[in-house]
């Protein structure tokens, strides 16, 4: 169990580190590049503890049931690829409430512009389908063989 612990952390602390080297190539911020660095500093020592674990424990990795990590990591990345779509869709709803990007036709009906969706944004959200429908393709179904058959 202490062999998943390990894992999953280094799934999230994997997941934030790549979250802020977006972010301060993005936004060039010196709070970012700290964030980043702190970020790389947890991975060494986490990936250092489960490697001690697992060398002086050998027999921790013959319990780690892969089954469920599998199930709990492709929750996890259906998840932060669901809040990416919610992200990328909150920022173009709001543009599109801002005055600059949009005028009214002559029957009085609101006509978006172009500058509501940036080019990266719009790769974003449709490079995250295919990997959103495969983790959350495996996470639904393995859920409902847990509720239907009581086990993952």
């Amino acid at each position: 169990m202490i062999i998943i612990v390990f894992l999953l952390l280094l799934v999230l602390s994997f997941s934030i580190h790549i979250y802020f080297l977006i972010k301060y190539v993005l936004i060039k911020s010196n709070r970012y590049l700290k964030l980043f660095i702190n970020t790389a500093v947890s991975n060494i020592v986490i990936a250092g503890a489960l490697t001690v674990t697992t060398v002086y424990k050998p027999q921790l990795i013959h319990q780690v049931d892969i089954t469920l990590l599998l199930w709990l990591i492709s929750g996890f990345v259906m998840f932060l690829m669901l809040y990416i779509k919610y992200s990328v869709l909150r920022a173009i709803y709001r543009r599109s409430q801002d005055p600059q990007h949009f005028h009214y036709n002559y029957f009085g009906k609101k006509v978006l512009h172009g500058s509501v969706v940036s080019k990266p944004e719009l790769m974003i959200f449709f490079m995250t389908v295919p990997l959103f429908l495969i983790c959350g393709g495996y996470f639904v179904a393995r859920l409902l063989n847990y509720f239907m058959f009581g086990r993952i």
